[in-house]
């Protein structure tokens, strides 16, 4: 870990500023020279965008640059790349796939999707059955996959395959990265409760993929996986906001401004969720702080299971309070956004919506779990197949 301070880092933004002016530099030109510098996100290795520095420290660097109204990568839109693919690809990729991958995944310039549920393998992920099958310097993938988001914009994913029927479910595992523009990839559009195909099955008909492409030894891709899916857990329910930010301040904006809805009853639910958001937003900025000096743990799960709760408490009580408004819908076409709108869209979208967040990212009841066994420390449930090959599992 480097000693650099937080005038260090607001000298070196000046730096890039002052080469790059924001207002007549290329926005995708002063990405990549944000990343060079080092200024992507600090806490990783110099020549990887980082600088080596306390994660902390990214949070001087975005005010700096917010000031001089640089532009941001658009974070939302590559939310899968930055919050699950790149601290896989850290961790278990070659130095050559950490410089091919990483900045333009941070850029923006190739989006990421995640290929890891199946019709058969959701909850269960280790159940899957995509199948990698070794041809000399390849591996011949052929499966299904579902519940992808982006996939229908991305350039690569990250993938879990089955690499070895005959050993127990979570041995016969190996990750890959793969493009998502080669033949035999097709993409197809999940229409949802919303109205929109936000999600896209994905259907793997003889695709190649390079051996240099896998990420770990071969089998152990649940570890790989592991990696993945904290910092899934960690990205959908840690973000930083402020007091009353997102859904709650809309709630409670709603409330404010329209007096004649209220009710004692409402009233009541909504302090009740008003207390609920502040000790997760709170709890959320003591995880980020443990993210500082570790990599995410189970305690991320928490945070995830707490997220999915209140933004369907606070959805349900926002159509409430929304009166007859609440009852209509602004659009039904279908469309493939780029990006989840939650709070751009009217209350009906964000109640239906929200009803995923609890099945996203892992399902609540399995991330109770997760909890029960890694946090509390209580005995695991029993598993009957444990030491039953794969291949002898029921299906």
């Amino acid at each position: 870990m480097s000693t650099l301070t937080a005038d260090d880092l607001r000298a070196r933004v000046g730096e890039l500023l002052a080469a790059h002016p924001p207002a007549s530099t290329d926005r995708l030109e002063f990405l990549r020279a944000r990343f060079d510098a080092g200024l992507a996100w600090v806490h990783y290795p110099a020549g990887l965008g980082g600088l080596d520095a306390p994660r902390e420290l990214q949070n001087v660097v975005e005010a700096e640059l917010a000031k001089a109204g640089a532009p941001d990568n658009n974070p939302r839109r590559i939310g899968i790349g930055l919050g699950m693919a790149a601290p896989t690809i850290l961790r278990f990729g070659t130095d050559e796939q950490k410089q091919r991958y990483l900045r333009p995944l941070w850029t923006g310039e190739e989006v990421w999707c995640q290929l890891f549920s199946e019709p058969g393998a959701g909850s269960d992920l280790a159940a899957l059955g995509t199948r990698a099958v070794r041809d000399g310097d390849e591996w011949v993938v052929n499966g299904q996959k579902v519940w992808t988001s982006v996939a229908h914009i991305a350039r690569f994913a990250i993938l879990v395959t089955r690499t070895d029927p005959d050993v127990p479910k979570h041995q016969g595992m190996t990750y890959f990265i793969c493009d998502m523009t080669d033949p035999g990839v097709e993409v197809r559009p999940l229409r949802q409760l919303t109205g929109e195909a936000e999600f896209n099955e994905v259907f793997l008909s003889g695709v190649r993929i390079p051996d240099a492409n896998r990420l770990g030894a071969v089998g152990e891709g649940w570890k790989v996986a592991q990696t993945t899916l904290m910092n899934e857990r960690v990205a959908i329910g840690g973000n930083a906001i402020p007091r009353e930010g997102g859904l709650i301040g809309m709630v409670s904006k709603t409330w404010r401004d329209r007096p004649e809805l209220r009710t004692p009853e409402l009233h009541d639910r909504l302090l009740k969720l008003w207390v609920q958001a502040e000790a997760a937003r709170l709890a959320g900025t003591r995880l980020r702080q443990q993210l500082a000096v570790g990599a995410p743990g189970p305690e991320g799960s928490a945070m995830k299971l707490a997220f999915a709760n209140l933004q369907q408490a606070l959805t349900g009580l926002e159509i409430e309070l929304s009166g007859e408004d609440g009852l209509r819908y602004d659009d039904w076409t279908l469309r493939r956004p780029e990006k989840v709108d939650m709070l751009g869209r009217g209350p009906g979208y964000r109640y239906l919506r929200a009803k995923g967040n609890s099945i996203e990212g892992g399902t609540s009841e399995v991330l109770r779990n997760i909890i029960s066994e890694r946090v509390l420390g209580l005995p695991s449930e029993p598993r009957v197949d444990k030491d039953v090959a794969w291949k002898d599992l029921p299906r």
